[in-house]
């Protein structure tokens, strides 16, 4: 079933990139703009100093950056885990980097002041790699079969329980009312949170011949009537359930944490979540706010991604090497048990692990572009 689920992905993407075109990407809206453009600087300034890409002299250190998703403070123990395995692999001290904008990280990757990027989304690989050919898959978690077969997750759209009514079509909820309302995404550099919502959207009306841009900002003459961007898939689901947005795009893995499905089936358009009583931030103060599932899309699990003019070959075979063991594919600080607490990065309920992966694997999502 899932094979299917995966080849219909695949259908749906190429399809929704022949209908959107391209698009320029829009900037994106964060906690502290200024903060975000003074490490950005930062970075671009320790670039060359730190690392002398045309010569491929590889760093001594090994610094992971991490999405704003990752960076909190409830990864802690995996983002530990994962740099003492790497140290393990290749006896490199490991530094690590998070970030408050995913433009940080995708650019850290690119110019090489970070060697590995982790848990990237498709999108920022891409995005990364279009900046910098250098830059490569890594690896990346598979689905329960522990093969690519059925290695994804879903985009949501999400509307607050109370409202959701508005978007009931028969029996199931649609999309159809989205226009006017306030909407939230998560960053435009991200895969779930971003790019695969934008392209549900303009294929669902095709006769507004809407582009990316078009949903970039709102205003009386827009299709949104505000656009938000809360710079996390947290973020972006606490602007909806703050009641900042009436629509938010998120995704399931970077939501489990701290909220539960209560009402259907999981990941499916219907389903209800509810926040967990003890979410940590931004959730402790909404324990009980509950949220419907209007429009959920699979997507392509997202890889850790290296920069191979800083990453030497020898720690790309090594780190590879351990990554795609059964010992790590039993780590719980990195697969968390299904009916344990997600202190993990991804939940284990059958046999989910590493596993290499080719570039040509996200050609359906650039293909969007």
């Amino acid at each position: 079933m899932k094979k299917q689920v995966v080849a219909m992905l695949m259908a749906f993407m190429m399809m929704a990139g022949a209908v959107t075109g391209c698009g320029a990407a829009g900037e994106e809206q964060t906690n502290d703009v200024q903060t975000n453009e003074a490490q950005a600087n930062e970075t671009n300034e320790t670039a060359e100093a730190d690392v002398k890409t045309g010569d491929n002299e590889y760093a001594d250190t090994i610094t992971l950056v991490w999405y704003p998703n990752e960076s909190a403070e409830n990864f802690t123990t995996s983002r530990e885990e994962v740099g003492r395995l790497i140290e393990e692999a290749t006896g490199k001290k490991v530094e690590q980097k998070l970030t408050t904008d995913y433009a940080i990280s995708i650019e850290s990757v690119s110019s090489g002041t970070a060697q590995i990027g982790c848990v990237f989304g498709a999108e920022g690989y891409i995005q990364a790699k279009n900046a910098n050919d250098a830059v490569d898959v890594l690896f990346v978690n598979s689905g329960e079969s522990g093969t690519l077969d059925d290695a994804m997750y879903y985009s949501f759209l999400a509307v607050e329980e109370e409202n959701a009514a508005d978007y009931a079509n028969g029996d199931t909820y649609g999309i159809d009312n989205i226009a006017g309302k306030k909407m939230s995404f998560v960053s435009n550099s991200s895969t779930s949170g971003f790019k695969v919502p934008t392209n549900s959207i303009i294929s669902h009306f095709t006769e507004d011949n809407l582009t990316v841009d078009d949903l970039l900002e709102g205003g009386n003459d827009a299709f949104f009537s505000e656009v938000l961007f809360g710079g996390s898939h947290q973020g972006s689901a606490f602007n909806l359930i703050s009641g900042k947005a009436d629509v938010a795009a998120f995704c399931d893995t970077e939501i489990a944490p701290y909220a539960s499905c209560v009402e259907g089936e999981e990941n499916q358009a219907g389903s209800v979540y509810a926040i967990n009583e003890g979410a940590e931030a931004p959730f402790d103060t909404v324990a009980g706010e509950k949220f419907t599932v209007i429009n959920s899309t699979p997507v392509m699990n997202g890889p850790f991604v290296y920069n191979s003019e800083t990453l030497s070959p020898e720690d790309v075979a090594a780190i590879r090497e351990v990554f795609t063991s059964d010992e790590v594919a039993g780590n719980a600080n990195i697969f968390y048990p299904a009916d344990g607490e997600a202190t993990g990065l991804y939940k284990k309920t059958a046999d989910e692990r590493f596993v290499l992966v080719e570039d040509s694997w996200y050609d359906p999502i650039r293909n969007m572009q």
